[in-house]
């Protein structure tokens, strides 16, 4: 049997993602899902922090530059969010270098401008 890493917490997360879409639907600013989210959170207690910003390590050292991830659940899963007519490579290729910078483990890429919500796990092996 495989594990799922953070199995439940992804799962609370989708679940406030898929009610968000069902209630919206497709079509609007990512702004838009990103504040709707939020209250979702709040209404199902999903621990968040919105556009936090985040180091990027260097050989060790945190870098001046940072990034701002839509949203760190649980302090350890980057979610982003996207309101595109489908998730592109490059969307993936942006979250894995985050993991990759951040050494977090997972990241959920959420895309809310489809008219079934799509999302895609990103994890982080190194």
């Amino acid at each position: 049997m495989v594990d799922i890493l953070y199995k439940d917490e992804s799962y609370k997360i989708i679940g406030a993602c898929m009610k968000v879409h069902a209630e919206l639907g497709a079509g609007f600013l990512e702004s838009v899902y990103q504040e709707a989210l939020e209250k979702q959170f709040i209404k199902d207690g999903v621990p968040y922090q919105r556009e936090k910003l985040l180091k990027i390590q260097f050989d060790g050292e945190n870098l001046r530059k940072t990034f701002k991830a839509d949203f760190v659940c649980y302090d350890e899963i980057i979610v982003e969010l996207k309101a595109a007519t489908f998730i592109h490579n490059d969307n993936i290729l942006q979250i894995q270098n985050y993991l990759n910078a951040t050494h977090f483990k997972l990241g959920l890429l959420v895309n809310f401008g489809e008219p079934s919500l799509k999302y895609k796990r990103v994890i982080n092996f190194k």
